[in-house]
């Protein structure tokens, strides 16, 4: 398995106490747009994820001479952004939930210190891609990891090409 610069990384946000402000199919599209425009500017490869109620995991990879850090910290600005300007048109109740007494904000969509874990050997990739995949079981909410609509299994599972970011960890 040849990666360019950086290796992949396991990545996992969690959203601030764990309130499920992704339940909502508009905040699971908001998660897939960010990582589209991402993978098509050439900034992430996408090698796996999973979007949970309340938490995602993703399996990317830094590209060109872009940090990890700036990538990282964009992607959950914007996502948290739109999520709250979702959440105040639809669902006040639990944006409410978000505030918290900061001087730079008001609402605080992901938690703080999202964890990152360069991935080596493609045998931790393939267990990083299964605990992934295997989320939504584990959860109660499908069967089979390939039922899961916002996930990459049947990318692996079936070869389903449901999003078009996303690369195979071998190619």
């Amino acid at each position: 398995m040849q990666f360019p610069t950086l290796y992949p990384t396991f990545f996992t946000a969690t959203c601030n106490n764990w309130l499920h402000l992704l339940q909502d199919v508009q905040s699971k599209d908001i998660i897939l747009n960010s990582l589209s425009f991402l993978v098509e500017k050439q900034k992430i490869r996408v090698f796996g994820f999973v979007i949970m109620n309340n938490h995602l995991h993703m399996i990317w990879q830094i590209l060109g001479d872009h940090k990890p850090e700036d990538v990282q910290r964009d992607f959950l600005k914007y996502t948290g952004q739109q999520i709250k300007f979702y959440l105040q048109k639809n669902n006040p109740e639990l944006l409410e939930k978000c505030r918290v007494n900061a001087k730079d904000r008001q609402y605080q969509i992901w938690k703080r210190n999202a964890l990152s874990i360069e991935i080596f050997s493609e045998e931790v990739m393939v267990q990083k891609l299964n605990y992934i995949h295997l989320n939504p079981v584990r959860a109660g909410l499908v069967l089979l990891p390939e039922d899961y609509l916002y996930s990459s299994a049947a990318f692996y599972e079936l070869q389903l090409e449901r999003f078009s970011f996303l690369s195979h960890y071998k190619d």
